[in-house]
């Protein structure tokens, strides 16, 4: 599962000819965060500035937003936190450069990072919610997840014992058949493993800073 990636760029969306972001966000994305998510609106695609961590439509606050950052697809027409968004078909993407998952060697965790070999970036499936707290109008978004026990790749990734789970990517030519579904349950044939031989793994450790997050101190540095 993903908590930390690294945005679309610049010259990324220049080469997947999608409209300028018109807002920054950091360098690398945490949940909690804000992101750029890609949507289709009767305008065509557009941006959106959401937290990385799902708000669902009751919350109070926007707690949720450190914790639901992954939605199991499995699960989500079942689960409070994703099912309005779900059954809403609230589809998204967000497009990243890298994500980085853990990786344990010699019973150790470093930090790996997932890219496609061309350089381009590519689209993480996600469901996105919107939600008033205290008058105050939040978007939220959360990645959708797979079961990787059996990819080449992700099932190399995570503790010993825990459960193999992957990111959803949506290939290129596919993006506007996922965010034009409305029959929420026609999102299960996009719910597919990645293919390897497009991307690549390798050691990114993290670059050491002043006051790390506890997210940002989960892995060792080598």
């Amino acid at each position: 599962m993903c908590a930390n990636y690294k945005p679309i760029t610049l010259e990324q969306l220049q080469q997947l000819e999608l409209p300028l972001v018109p807002f920054n966000c950091p360098d690398e994305i945490y949940p909690s965060y804000k992101t750029p998510l890609l949507f289709k609106s009767e305008h065509g695609l557009e941006w959106r500035e959401v937290l990385f961590g799902l708000v669902p439509k009751w919350a109070e606050d926007i707690n949720s937003s450190k914790r639901a950052y992954n939605a199991r697809h499995e699960t989500i027409f079942q689960k409070p936190s994703f099912q309005y968004a779900a059954y809403k078909c609230k589809f998204g993407v967000i497009p990243v450069t890298e994500f980085y998952e853990s990786k344990y060697i010699e019973n150790k965790p470093q930090r790996w990072g997932v890219r496609r070999k061309d350089g381009k970036a590519f689209y993480i499936a996600a469901l996105y919610e919107i939600c008033k707290i205290e008058n105050e109008i939040i978007r939220s978004a959360a990645m959708l997840t797979m079961d990787a026990i059996d990819h080449p790749m992700m099932k190399e990734f995570h503790e010993p014992g825990d459960v193999k789970r992957s990111v959803v990517i949506i290939p290129h030519d596919c993006l506007d058949d996922w965010l034009s579904l409305k029959q929420p349950h026609q999102m299960i044939q996009f719910m597919q493993g990645f293919p390897v031989e497009e991307f690549e793994c390798l050691h990114v450790p993290k670059t050491k800073i002043e006051k790390p997050t506890p997210q940002m101190n989960m892995f060792d540095l080598f």
